[in-house]
Parts: structure tokens; C-alpha cells; sequence
């Protein structure tokens, strides 16, 4: 498995479920609350391979160590703003507010990553390291949801 194409793939799945959520209104708190807690869940996943596999394969190159740490903090920022959504009530224009300064954070992140870091991350690895990164995140992943954790 290509580490890209594995993070490609949780970038998409992530943008449909923000896309799902955009299209609630505050009345559906019911289906705010599922589709948010799929959301919640996945990217707690996605933060934890990347924070824990790929980004540090990267932190360490010149090429890519600027824009490794620009991601950690990015990271940080999502977790504070999912954690004030997951205690806010949904049925709030606030809640609406802030899930669309998260959606922004996301996408930029996104775009971000998979234009600048992967392009610069594959100068630094090799194509071996690329698949190796790959499967080990692949198995995180499903360790995680098999542990009941995603």
C-alpha cells in the first residue's frame, strides 16, 4: 500500500463526511451528531498515523521539515476545534459557524499536504520507504478499528 495513495483515500472519505455534515441544518441534530461522531473518529484515526508513521519519516529532512512541523500544529488546531464541536450543542448556529472554520482548516491542510509535503516527501523517500510507510499505517489503522478504538 503507498503511503499517498492510503492518505488520499482518508482525505476523500474525510471531505465527503464534512460534506454530508454542510448539508445539515440545525434542526438535525440527530444526524449531525452521527455524521459529526464518523467524523470525530476518522480523522482521530488519520491524526494518529500520520503524527505517529509518517510525519516523523519526514521531520527529520530539510526538504521537509518545515512543513512536517506546519502540520503538527495544524493537527493541533483540528483536535481543539473537534473538541469544542463535539460539546457544543448541534442544534446551534455557533456549532454551524465553527464546523465551517473546521471544514477551511481541513481542506487547506488537505491541499497543503498533498500538493507541497508529498511532492517534496517523495524527493526525500525512496519508493521502498513509500510502500513501507504505507503498510505500516495500513496495519495501524486496522489494529485500531480491531481494538475498537476507530
Amino acid at each position: 500500500m503507498n503511503a499517498f495513495a492510503l492518505l488520499k483515500a482518508d482525505h476523500e472519505k474525510v471531505a465527503g463526511i464534512l460534506e454530508d455534515i454542510e448539508g445539515t441544518t440545525e434542526r438535525a441534530t440527530k444526524g449531525r451528531e452521527e455524521l459529526f461522531t464518523r467524523l470525530k473518529n476518522e480523522l482521530d484515526v488519520h491524526a494518529r498515523i500520520e503524527e505517529n508513521i509518517f510525519y516523523p519519516a519526514l521531520e527529520e529532512a530539510d526538504e521537509t521539515r518545515d512543513i512536517t512541523l506546519e502540520a503538527y500544529e495544524e493537527h493541533r488546531l483540528v483536535k481543539q476545534l473537534l473538541e469544542e464541536l463535539e460539546s457544543a450543542p448541534k442544534d446551534d448556529e455557533r456549532w454551524t459557524a465553527k464546523f465551517t472554520v473546521l471544514k477551511e482548516s481541513i481542506e487547506h491542510h488537505v491541499e497543503e499536504e498533498e500538493g507541497e509535503m508529498f511532492k517534496k516527501a517523495r524527493r526525500v523517500l525512496s519508493e521502498e520507504e513509500i510502500e513501507a510507510l504505507g503498510e505500516r499505517m495500513q496495519e495501524a489503522k486496522r489494529s485500531e478499528k480491531a481494538a475498537g478504538t476507530a
